[in-house]
């Protein structure tokens, strides 16, 4: 367990991004494949009747323990990681596009997506156990902690991907307004899944020879795995090996978009192609609202499980040792299996329910946003993003609530942009973004990252292709 909260954190902290994708570009005028995945009503906004998109990606995570400058310093990233009473919670994810293609046909929009996902989290894990696991054999507290915690702490991983179809009509296209609504539909191929949880943890770390032991010790514990990161939590290869798996779940999203306009918003059916960019998105005023990700999927392999334990450090027959459970064991585990291994072997775990079937669900959120031209060339736009489960359920995916201000200067073919977020798990960050025709690069968080000691950090680029 040592080597699986450790490795996982450092991942985390090593990266350490934000969670928000394509941060700023998203809300662009120019419309496309990625501005369709926050909200498929937009396909009807597309300043060209066909996009190509050839790939994009966005390597995102955040956490609230290791800052920017902690990184390139020369501190000790394992004790930073578990200081503080604030449970630890770390996120890193990325989105992978592959080839994709949206088209506008007048008042219906169609698009295909393909994309994969990876998600990697540490959720509200005690900072006291955590210090412990990690220093087992060179724990320093000299007295016995008590831990009680009412929630549950996870750690967990997802892979898999999907392919969206997307489909939307246009209801209103007036000389000042315009109205559209659309669906995206998705095919999800999951690939592999991981979970720990340990729900109402309750117990006593206790020091002895330098070596912690965990003594009276009762939790609720949800073991879960399937393909690839039932061995390694932790390595990435595990996770891109993976990505895409058998057919074996749905989601969808909705979405509504209004645009308030000046004249030349209305597009005569018979002008030239070659005019038409010049009249397309001249809004004035741009909302929108959206549900994303309703849905779930179910993971099938040969080594599914997913098992609910009642731990009990209590001596027993198996292991009659009076301190209780030796973290050290946990040294040279390297996935859940191994864990779970040893604490069936040493009488600490009781099995209260187990199955085959591992069902997910995807991570649903609200989307709402508004893009304001302020003066010529200059925009501003507000998006935020409620999450709608809670991240502490075992079979849920995470999601983030964020709020982003983004002005920007669009000068058609060159655009920039300055986002600035708030993120639920490392809080402010400001990022710098560019778009050069259909070529685009940008980070959520590069501007906090070289100007303070920020815990977030996220890269993005790609390229698409439109015209007609």
């Amino acid at each position: 367990m040592k080597k699986v909260i450790f490795l996982v954190a450092t991942f985390a902290s090593t990266l350490s991004m934000a969670q928000e994708h394509f941060t700023g570009l998203t809300n662009s005028s120019r419309v496309g494949v990625l501005t369709v995945g926050n909200n498929p009503a937009e396909i009807l906004n597309m300043s060209n009747r066909f996009e190509f998109n050839l790939f994009g990606m966005s390597v995102n995570s955040a956490n609230n323990k290791v800052g920017f400058k902690d990184i390139t310093s020369d501190k000790n990233i394992e004790d930073l990681i578990f200081t503080g009473s604030e449970p630890v919670n770390m996120r890193v994810n990325a989105e992978i596009y592959g080839p994709s293609v949206a088209v506008n046909l007048k008042k219906w929009g169609f698009g295909l997506y393909t994309k994969a996902n990876l998600k990697l989290d540490i959720i509200d894990v005690d900072t006291k156990l955590g210090d412990a696991i990690n220093n087992a054999n060179a724990y320093s507290i000299l007295s016995m902690t008590s831990i009680k915690n009412d929630y549950n702490q996870r750690l967990s991983g997802t892979v898999w991907g999907e392919v969206g179809i997307t489909a939307a009509r246009n209801f209103v296209n007036s000389l000042h307004h315009k109205f559209n609504a659309g669906v995206t539909f998705k095919i999800l191929m999951p690939g592999a899944y991981a979970n720990m949880g340990l729900d109402k943890f309750n117990g006593t770390i206790t020091n002895s020879g330098g070596t912690a032991y965990l003594t009276n010790t009762q939790a609720n514990m949800n073991i879960a795995y399937s393909g690839n990161l039932a061995n390694n939590f932790s390595n990435v290869s595990d996770y891109t090996s993976s990505i895409f798996g058998n057919i074996n779940g749905f989601a969808g999203d909705v979405g509504i978009n209004y645009q308030y306009k000046k004249d030349s918003g209305l597009i005569p059916d018979k002008i030239e192609e070659k005019v038409r960019s010049k009249y397309k998105n001249k809004y004035l005023l741009n909302l929108g609202l959206s549900v994303k990700n309703i849905g779930s999927m179910t993971f099938k392999d040969n080594n599914n499980s997913t098992t609910n334990y009642a731990l009990n450090t209590q001596p027993n027959a198996l292991n009659p040792n009076p301190l209780g459970l030796d973290l050290s064991l946990f040294e040279n585990a390297d996935g859940l299996k191994d864990v779970e291994n040893i604490l069936l072997q040493n009488g600490y775990l009781t099995k209260v329910s187990s199955n085959q079937e591992l069902k997910v669900k995807l991570p649903t959120t609200i989307n709402a946003y508004a893009d304001v031209k302020v003066i010529s060339k200059l925009y501003v736009s507000a998006y935020w993003q409620q999450k709608v489960n809670k991240d502490s359920e075992n079979d849920q995916i995470t999601a983030q609530n964020i709020f982003t201000v983004t002005p920007r200067i669009n000068l058609g073919f060159f655009e920039a942009y300055v986002p600035l977020s708030n993120t639920e798990v490392a809080g402010f960050t400001g990022g710098f973004g560019i778009r050069l025709g259909g070529f685009y690069i940008g980070s959520g968080s590069i501007l906090t990252a070289l100007t303070s000691d920020t815990k977030q950090a996220d890269i993005y680029t790609g390229f698409r292709w439109a015209f007609l």
